[in-house]
């Protein structure tokens, strides 16, 4: 019993994190590279819309490869801002986000 009473009084309770709106950080993102990135992020959206503005096209294929292209530039911005502006940056590491 001496000892619960002697162990009770040394530890400190353990303490919470922080918490963040939405959960987000801008600690990995710094600098000029956050700017950037939502920069191409609104780019590649706006292309994406000015796209399907196109009503007529003699021929589309290049209009079909623009569309997959700034759609596909539009999804990996968004994730990427989300992969390092989240706590998934902390959960996963940086050498799997990297990667990734």
């Amino acid at each position: 019993m001496e000892n619960s009473t002697v162990y009770n009084e040394t530890t400190e309770p353990q303490a919470k994190p922080p918490r963040r709106l939405f959960s987000c950080t801008l600690q990995h993102l710094r600098g000029w590279r956050l700017p950037t990135k939502v920069l191409q992020a609104i780019l590649s959206l706006l292309a994406v819309i000015c796209e399907e503005m196109v009503e007529n096209c003699t021929k589309c294929s290049g209009l079909y490869f623009f569309e997959f292209i700034s759609c596909s530039a539009f999804l990996l911005s968004i994730l990427i801002l989300f992969m390092y502006c989240t706590e998934v940056y902390e959960k996963f590491g940086e050498d799997k986000v990297q990667r990734m």
